[in-house]
């Protein structure tokens, strides 16, 4: 990692700290932070695979904003679609409960 994605990171790291200081934040951060979550899991398995977000929209037959939409955090996802994005990846979904 070159030291620009390592300041990078550090300081979001830094300002995620401080922002979730706010009681309004962190609310919101938490009801979010799961869909955000797999929004940056679908991201990171599109680009591993070396897939544009049309490619992978025809592969799941939905359209290329679609997927933007997913990977940007802007989407509430249901069990089947899930599965769909699971089976292109050729992945297992797990959905567990825990305490």
């Amino acid at each position: 990692m070159n030291r620009a994605k390592t300041n990078t990171a550090k300081d979001f790291q830094e300002y995620l700290a401080q922002s979730l200081r706010s009681i309004r934040f962190k609310k919101q951060y938490d009801e979010y932070g799961k869909q955000l979550e797999i929004s940056y899991q679908i991201l990171q398995l599109r680009k591993k695979e070396k897939l544009s977000q049309v490619e992978l929209a025809r592969r799941l037959k939905t359209s290329q904003s679609d997927v933007a939409r997913m990977e940007a955090g802007q989407q509430n996802f249901s069990t089947r679609t899930l599965e769909k994005i699971a089976s292109v990846f050729r992945r297992k979904l797990k959905i567990e409960f825990i305490e």
